[in-house]
């Protein structure tokens, strides 16, 4: 693969030919055991993922979007409330608040790391917020609802800065969610506790996905949710599996949202290669960094002391978004934008009164990152030739 024509921007059919053996004997022993749903296939999976991720419990779900809704229905947030989360992320973060009834509100990203800014959270809740004094709980004063929850976005797999955004939780009784969607094994330095924490282990609970281009990914759809609290997990169990507490009896009216059999085993396999693999995308994007370290008007992933990102995605911001991204197409070279229009300005949420110049920083963002190729089996040569023509393309436009 080290012709340009050929460097993909995922490659998902290297590690599936590596382990397709592992992978069919999974399916083998569904079709033997009729184990399709739920049984020991599912609890493994839990059980590995949970200690892979530093927390207590995990709970299989049908996707990272039911992972994330039912984390925010078991931790408390209840209808009519608002959850704080950004505009920069994947229409499914605020697709799981508004489908738990609740209002997403945003707050804008930090321009190095694109992840929820502590400040413009502080500033959020001291001009839009008015503490109840009886409960110490905040409540938004244009929307008149009490403001219950916060939502960061650990992005391109890189955790956000957790410890302000705790802090500033635990003042105002705000419940946290981690969409930990695209940071499956990173870590985030805690100096309040001096130590290093997973992501999915720091907030009340987390979602996670696996779709098939996540560093853990299934051959299909599947989610985890993890958390700490064995309330919490027994409440998303009850939720992904229509309210029941045991078969036929339902506690609350749940959903469909069970992670099947045969998926689990797939992730159970994958699972055990994880660590290596994003030990393989740390390798590439360090590749790429020293690539560009000379280069004028490319800007790197910024990686912070409390950071171990695990390069979910490796994205850069040029000026000339549009033209560079034709150029590398124009080389066989595969590459993507995460995310060209911010939620804010969706039509999807036209309805909320949103307009271009809320959330300045993250609408720079958005028209000037590009994403490059990124996955385990990334060659140096591959990287060389990728970097290259960026960099000759930068060149090309100042010419």
């Amino acid at each position: 693969m080290s012709n340009t024509s050929k460097i993909p921007f995922l490659d998902l059919v290297s590690p599936h030919v590596q382990l397709e053996e592992e992978l069919v004997a999974v399916f083998r022993s569904a079709l033997r055991t009729a184990g399709f749903i739920g049984g020991p296939a599912v609890e493994g999976f839990e059980r590995d993922f949970a200690a892979f991720c530093d927390a207590r419990h995990c709970v299989g779900v049908s996707s990272g979007t039911d992972a994330l809704r039912f984390a925010l229905i078991a931790a408390g947030v209840e209808s009519g409330d608002v959850v704080i989360t950004v505009p920069n992320t994947f229409i499914a973060t605020t697709e799981a608040i508004s489908q738990s009834g609740a209002l997403p509100d945003f707050v804008d990203v930090d321009e190095r790391t694109y992840t929820m800014d502590p400040e413009k959270l502080r500033e959020y809740i001291r001009t839009q917020c008015i503490v109840n004094r009886e409960t110490g709980r905040l409540m938004h004063l244009r929307l008149k609802r009490p403001v219950t929850a916060i939502v960061p976005v650990h992005l391109y797999g890189q955790m956000a800065d957790m410890d302000p955004l705790m802090e500033l939780a635990e003042r105002y009784k705000l419940i946290v969610i981690e969409d930990a969607c695209q940071a499956h094994g990173a870590e985030y330095f805690s100096k309040r506790e001096n130590r290093w924490r997973k992501a999915g282990s720091m907030g009340h609970a987390a979602g996670f996905s696996f779709y098939p281009g996540k560093n853990l990914g299934a051959c299909g759809e599947a989610g985890a949710a993890t958390t700490n609290d064995l309330a919490v997990a027994q409440k998303m169990r009850m939720l992904r599996d229509h309210g029941q507490a045991k078969k036929y009896y339902h506690d609350v009216e749940g959903y469909n949202g069970r992670l099947d059999a045969i998926q689990a085993g797939i992730l159970s396999v994958k699972l055990r290669h994880l660590a290596e693999w994003n030990e393989q995308r740390r390798a590439a994007a360090l590749r790429y960094d020293e690539l560009f370290a000379s280069a004028e008007g490319v800007i790197v992933p910024y990686k912070p002391e409390w950071s171990r990102p695990v390069y979910h995605l490796y994205v850069i911001r040029v000026e000339d978004r549009v033209a560079m991204q034709n150029e590398l197409s124009d080389a066989g070279i595969g590459t993507g934008i995460h995310y060209p229009v911010p939620l804010h300005l969706q039509k999807a949420y036209e309805g909320f009164g949103y307009k271009q110049g809320d959330f300045p920083v993250t609408e720079r963002v958005s028209a000037e990152i590009l994403s490059l190729p990124m996955f385990p089996q990334l060659t140096s040569q591959q990287a060389r030739e990728v970097a290259g023509k960026v960099l000759a393309a930068k060149i090309g436009a100042t010419q």
